[in-house]
Order: C-alpha cells, then sequence, then structure tokens
C-alpha cells in the first residue's frame, strides 16, 4: 500500500483545542495546514440551572444523570463547588445510576471515582448512547427522573426521546459554544474557499459547521460556500457532523474508520487526492458538456443526495494515526511518552495508552490487565465496561491472557480463538466472543507487569509488524504502569495514615473535652460520619479546626 500523503493539499481544519496537533498531522501527511479556529468554549451567564440540579441531587431527586463530555463533568464540578462542598457533591453522584457518552466524560468521571454503569460505544452519538441506555435499564426508564448535562447547545432529538422515556428529565447546562472573538482568520477561509484556494476539508464537530455557515450568513455567501464545498474534499469526523452538513445540502465524502482525529487525517491523506481529482474531472466534464450542448441540462452534476448514509472507509492499516506513512521514529516515542509522562494517575494513564494502542492499531477490543498478586487485573478497556474495570481478575496461566503473563510470549491468533487450546471462555467479559486476538506482555525490569489484549470479532491476521509494535509498546508502557501503581499505592498508604493521625488526635480532644472513653469518641465520630454523610476525615478535620480556634481566641 503506498504511504498516506496530502501530496501538497492545502488541507483546512476548524479546531479550536487541539489545532497544534491537527496542524502538525496534516503537515506530517504532506500538507499544506490552514488551521483557523471556529470555536470558543464560555461560561454561560448563569449557573442556576447547575445549581438547582446539584441541590436536587444532594436531596436525592434523581435517578440518573448522563454525562455528554468530559469537560462537562469537570465544568460542573467546579459550578457545583462554589456553593457546595464537592466531595458531599461527588459522594451523591455515586449513589444514582451513571451513564456516559464515550470514553471522554467515562475518564474524567473515573478519575473522580465516580462509577459508571453505562458507556456508549462508538461513534458515540446520542443515538449510541440512547441505545446503550434502553438496553441497560430497559422499561425501568419510566420510572427514572434523569439529569443530562449538556454541552454547547442543546441536542433536541435525543432529549425529545429520552423524555419520551422517562418520568422527569431535568437539562443542566455547563457551558456554551461561542465564535471566536476575532472572526477575520474565519471570514478569510471561507474566502478562501470561494475563490479556490482550498482543497481538503476537515470537520471535526457540528459546532464547527454551523459557525461556519453563521459567518458566511453574516457576509453574504452562504449560498455560493454551500456550491464550494460540493467542490471540494469534505471529510466528516463522524454521524453528528455529517448530519449537520446535510442539513446545509453538503454531503461529506466520508467518514473516516473511527471517529478519531488521528484516523481521520491519516485517511484523507491516503484518499483526499484521488477524490479530489474525481471531482475536478466530473467538473470539467459538465462544463464541456454544456459548451457542446448548450441546451443539456447539467444543472444536477453538483447535486447530492443528502439523505443516503456516508460512506465510512475500511478498517485502516497499521499505519493508523502516523505510526508508519509520515511520522519519524522519533514522533511515535514522543506520542506514546507525552500521552503517559502527562497523566499522574494509574487510571488515566491505562485510558491513554489504551487510547493510543487502538489509534494505531485497528482492533475491536482493547484490554489492559495489570498483574496484582498472582491475579491479572482489568484496569482499562476501549470500550471501558465500568462495571469490569478493577473487578475482573485472571490467575497467571489461566486463558490466553494468563498464558502470555506466565510465558512473557506474545500470541497472535488469526482465526478459531475459542479453539485454541489455551483459550478459556469468561463469562463476564462481553468482548469474550472473537475470532481473532493479539496478546503481548507488559514488563518492566525483566518481569511482567501486565498484559495488553486486542481482539476482533471477524478473523484479522496481524502482520510481523503489528505484533513488533504491540510488543514495542508493552516495553515502553511497563515502567510508567509500574511507576504510577505504585504512587496510586503510596498515596493511598499516606492518606490513610494522614486521616489515621487526624482521626486520633480527634478523639483525644473529645476525650479530654467530654470525658469520653476512645471507643465512644470514636463512635461519635462515626455517628457524626454516617448522618452528616462527610468522611471520617473531614469530621475529624471539622473538630481540629474548631480545637485550633479556641486556642486562637483563648491566646492558649
Amino acid at each position: 500500500m503506498a504511504h498516506a500523503s496530502f501530496k501538497g493539499l492545502r488541507v483546512l481544519s476548524l479546531e479550536s483545542r487541539r489545532a497544534k496537533e491537527v496542524e502538525k498531522l496534516i503537515r506530517t501527511y504532506g500538507g499544506e495546514a490552514i488551521v483557523v479556529p471556529a470555536m470558543r468554549e464560555v461560561s454561560l451567564e448563569s449557573n442556576a440551572e447547575a445549581l438547582e440540579f446539584a441541590e436536587g441531587l444532594l436531596r436525592g431527586e434523581f435517578d440518573l444523570v448522563v454525562f455528554m463530555t468530559g469537560v462537562g463533568v469537570r465544568t460542573m464540578l467546579n459550578i457545583v463547588q462554589t456553593r457546595f462542598d464537592g466531595e458531599e457533591f461527588l459522594d451523591a453522584l455515586r449513589k444514582v445510576k451513571i451513564a456516559a457518552r464515550g470514553a471522554k466524560p467515562a475518564t474524567a468521571l473515573r478519575e473522580l471515582k465516580v462509577p459508571l454503569d453505562v458507556v456508549s460505544e462508538e461513534p458515540s452519538t446520542w443515538r449510541e448512547l440512547l441505545r446503550a441506555i434502553d438496553e441497560t435499564y430497559g422499561d425501568s426508564v419510566s420510572t427514572m427522573s434523569i439529569a443530562v448535562q449538556e454541552y454547547g447547545a442543546s441536542n433536541p432529538e435525543f432529549l425529545a426521546e429520552l423524555s419520551s422515556r422517562s418520568r422527569r428529565l431535568s437539562k443542566v447546562p455547563v457551558y456554551q459554544w461561542a465564535l471566536p472573538e476575532d472572526l477575520q482568520p474565519l471570514r478569510e477561509s471561507v474566502l478562501g474557499l470561494l475563490n479556490g484556494v482550498i482543497d481538503v476539508v476537515l470537520f471535526m464537530t457540528a459546532v464547527q459547521v454551523i459557525h461556519m455557515f453563521q459567518v458566511a450568513e453574516q457576509m453574504g455567501v452562504a449560498e455560493q460556500l454551500r456550491g464550494a464545498l460540493q467542490s471540494v474534499v469534505v471529510l466528516s469526523i463522524g454521524p453528528t457532523t455529517s448530519e449537520e452538513l446535510a442539513h446545509y445540502g453538503i454531503q461529506p465524502d466520508f467518514e473516516p474508520s473511527r471517529p478519531k482525529m488521528g484516523f481521520l487525517v491519516n485517511e484523507a491523506a491516503q484518499y483526499a487526492g484521488r477524490l479530489l481529482e474525481e471531482k475536478r474531472n466530473r467538473k470539467i466534464e459538465a462544463v464541456f458538456s454544456e459548451s457542446v450542448e448548450p441546451d443539456a441540462d447539467v444543472s444536477d452534476v453538483d447535486e447530492i443526495d443528502t439523505q443516503k448514509p456516508v460512506r465510512r472507509v475500511a478498517a485502516s492499516t497499521p499505519t493508523m494515526a502516523g505510526f508508519r506513512d509520515g511520522l519519524m521514529q522519533i514522533d511515535f516515542l514522543h506520542e506514546i511518552s507525552s500521552r503517559i509522562a502527562a497523566a499522574d494517575s494509574l487510571h488515566l494513564v491505562l485510558d491513554r495508552i489504551v487510547g493510543f494502542i487502538s489509534s494505531v492499531i485497528p482492533c475491536d477490543s482493547c484490554f489492559v490487565y495489570v498483574l496484582e498478586g498472582e491475579n491479572l487485573v482489568m484496569r482499562a478497556s476501549k470500550n471501558p465496561h465500568a462495571d469490569l474495570v478493577d473487578q475482573v481478575g485472571i490467575q497467571i496461566g489461566q486463558g490466553v491472557t494468563g498464558w502470555v503473563a506466565k510465558y512473557r510470549q506474545p500470541v497472535a491468533i488469526a482465526s478459531g480463538a475459542s479453539n485454541d487450546p489455551r483459550f478459556k471462555a469468561f463469562k463476564n467479559i462481553p468482548e469474550d466472543h472473537f475470532e481473532a486476538m493479539l496478546c503481548t506482555p507488559i514488563t518492566c525490569a525483566g518481569r511482567v507487569v501486565g498484559v495488553i489484549n486486542l481482539q476482533h470479532r471477524l478473523s484479522y491476521k496481524h502482520t510481523t509488524h503489528e505484533v513488533r509494535l504491540l510488543s514495542t509498546l508493552g516495553y515502553l508502557v511497563g515502567a510508567e504502569i509500574e511507576r504510577a501503581r505504585l504512587e496510586t499505592e503510596n498515596s493511598q498508604l499516606s492518606n490513610r495514615l494522614e486521616t489515621r493521625k487526624a482521626v486520633d488526635r480527634a478523639k483525644s480532644i473529645l476525650q479530654r473535652d467530654l470525658s469520653l472513653s476512645e471507643d465512644d469518641a470514636y463512635q461519635m465520630m462515626h455517628k457524626e460520619s454516617r448522618q452528616r454523610r462527610k468522611s471520617m476525615r473531614e469530621i475529624a478535620d471539622a473538630i481540629l479546626l474548631s480545637e485550633e480556634l479556641r486556642r486562637v481566641q483563648t491566646g492558649s
């Protein structure tokens, strides 16, 4: 297969948050990058709805909370903490059912130790999320009071469907999308399309589409922009963005095999040149036909049926996200090292590793198991199964995964994985029904610390390159996983020691002031902890603070 390359095509991206990354990828694949932010995140004028939701949650008024974005999780917590105790709010979240639209909000919630009941699978549109909620809760949704964290703008279709199913539905907006403060670059990109100086446009969110046409309408060239977009290669990150393009009469040329930035840019580099040539040839043929037969009706040459499904390219090769086709080895090392070095908790490290592995090797499922004692415990999943992560354990030597950990050798099975003599079925892992798999050890200082397991629903023959790549990743991330695991354990131990010290000091104060025994003092603190729904550490800190204030007032 030829190397992916834009071959000098001028590629427009309207990305804001990851502008530098997408610019680098476009240039890596030989394109002329034109990156123009089309949106910015702004705070709401009023946080009344979010604070009202928090108050209702603390009173136990909600059964299910749906999070749509990772940014929304963090923003909501920041808003709530302006009026309520953050940990008390999180404790209330932990007591209700939680659904997340894809991996980003799931990761953010997991960092906050909020358990997940539902996580939608890719491409993680509202349809996948609604389907996952229906499959998990069935008819019981009709008895639920549901809150939905919104992102940027309401999704009326999702809200309407969920409202018709539930007892009560509340919207919780926490931020909104606005046009950039400086609109000139966006105006210039519209003019660039009208003047034919742009070859490829990458749309990575529906808001980018809305804002581009909003600016075009302000300029009075919305209709001309629609025509210009039909003359260039238009790529959409996924179904939601494609639907918005269809609203403006634009049919994307294709969606990537996976709704990820790296896949979109890689596959654009592979196919955009040929698609652009085909479009230009059709345009030339239309002009030629019009000049030869003036009476011929060619008005429908560029008309596109926006009702038909957008085609999606075939699953990509191991060159995905620039590993072999464009990025040098140093870029690959920098990419994986930056992903794991940026994280400070074990789960976040593992989620970043899963995300990176899934971007460079196509697979239906990706699990990372970490060795703890004699068991391999699932600590991260591509799809991620909140009820299984941190729960599923496999003994050393058990199944293919356990065999890889025991013998420290990779295993690649192209088909009939269940017929392999090392195979063992695990009833609680949904992805256990598969045909092909690739499993490699994660090592550190000459010993196994975990296993990476990739699975495919259909037969799939892994290349030598893919096996070596996954093995290399196992070597690279082993030390980081071990470091993160030890730091997490040390942090937990330190917190327990600090808590014990604080509780012991608080007990001594109660014993002195109330003439209580040590056991009675502890039981009093424990009772307060339950009644106030606060941790023993918080109760102890309150007692110690009160003692410190008393000393300051008395000067003792």
